[in-house]
């Protein structure tokens, strides 16, 4: 009888044990996060400038971050698709999403979405941010944006401008200028910055709108005509070309802000383990360079605070919204 006992303590001792040890186990592996690779959806086409940031600061972030990001194109209904994929997933911080400002912000208002961007999604880290060039391609006629202008104007439907989507950044910065300046113009969609692109440079259209990393190598080669920059201020960048704001077209509400998004449940250390790895991305003498080489900022807000600007922005783009639509 009391061999019995010993046998059934030191079982229930090892279980105790085992269990303890288990926990322990899952306690380190919990912490050890990413153990694998972190897939980054982008839900704009090949291309565009989100595609190009997302090369550079996916091939440097693994060695603050111990593993390796990999971008998911997910192009469709104006970033819905990708975006509607990246609410679904797990929120355990191996599925990011890399948006901007106006389909987490604007969007929301114009469409009758089947998630809540503000609701649904936390902020890793604001990137960066990025005026809108306007241009056309080198043969076109037109040397200012009055002359494109006038044109339209004269031409009522005939002036075909390519955008990245309904209410996407492009479309917006558009819809700006012409409701502005009373022109009728074509819009024609496309599931991104960089199909619109290739758009003008075939001829499908006539203008659009770009960043700096998708835009300057054009400009360099000679193919490109830039007519105007979004923003508030002249692009050192550009030098001569004038900027919408001076022009009475607005600056502020075009300007789009690159954001990698994480599901609301994902753990606050792997939050913060994503934003230590960017922090330190931010100094990275490389990431720098290569920032440069595309004429993009490294205007980096950490996603706590930006957190704090995405509501606030999202009513200012209500009242665009309304003063664009009329409603």
């Amino acid at each position: 009888m009391f061999q019995q006992l010993n046998v059934k303590r030191a079982a229930s001792f090892m279980g105790a044990l085992l269990l303890g040890a288990a926990t322990a186990v899952g306690s380190v592996q919990a912490d050890d996060y990413p153990n694998k690779p972190i897939t980054i959806i982008i839900p704009f086409g090949a291309g565009g400038s989100h595609d190009m940031n997302a090369r550079v600061f996916t091939s440097i972030i693994p060695q603050y971050l111990g593993q390796a990001m990999i971008v998911k194109l997910m192009p469709g209904a104006s970033g819905q698709k990708g975006t509607a994929t990246a609410v679904k997933a797990k929120p355990d911080g191996y599925t990011l999403l890399f948006t901007h400002n106006f389909v987490d912000q604007l969007q929301p208002h114009t469409e009758n979405l089947s998630y809540n961007p503000l609701k649904d999604f936390k902020s890793v880290v604001m990137l960066n941010d990025s005026a809108p060039l306007l241009w056309v391609k080198a043969d076109k006629p037109w040397k200012s944006l009055k002359e494109m202008l006038d044109y339209g104007k004269a031409n009522p439907g005939k002036l075909k401008f390519s955008n990245s989507g309904k209410w996407g950044a492009s479309f917006t910065a558009g819809a700006m200028i012409f409701t502005k300046a009373g022109v009728d113009a074509k819009f024609l969609p496309y599931k991104g910055g960089g199909p619109s692109k290739r758009a003008v440079l075939a001829g499908d259209a006539d203008f659009t709108f770009g960043r700096p990393s998708t835009v300057m190598g054009g400009v360099k080669a000679g193919k490109v005509r830039v007519l105007a920059v979004g923003g508030l201020t002249p692009m050192k960048i550009l030098p001569g070309v004038p900027v919408l704001n001076d022009m009475g077209y607005g600056g502020s509400g075009n300007i789009m802000q690159r954001i990698l998004l994480a599901q609301k449940g994902v753990p606050a250390v792997r939050m913060k383990k994503l934003q230590d790895a960017f922090a330190k991305l931010q100094n990275d003498k490389t990431y720098k360079k290569l920032l440069k080489s595309l004429g993009e900022n490294r205007n980096m807000i950490m996603g706590p605070e930006y957190d704090k600007l995405r509501a606030s922005q999202s009513q200012k783009y209500l009242k665009l919204v309304k003063g664009l639509t009329g409603s």
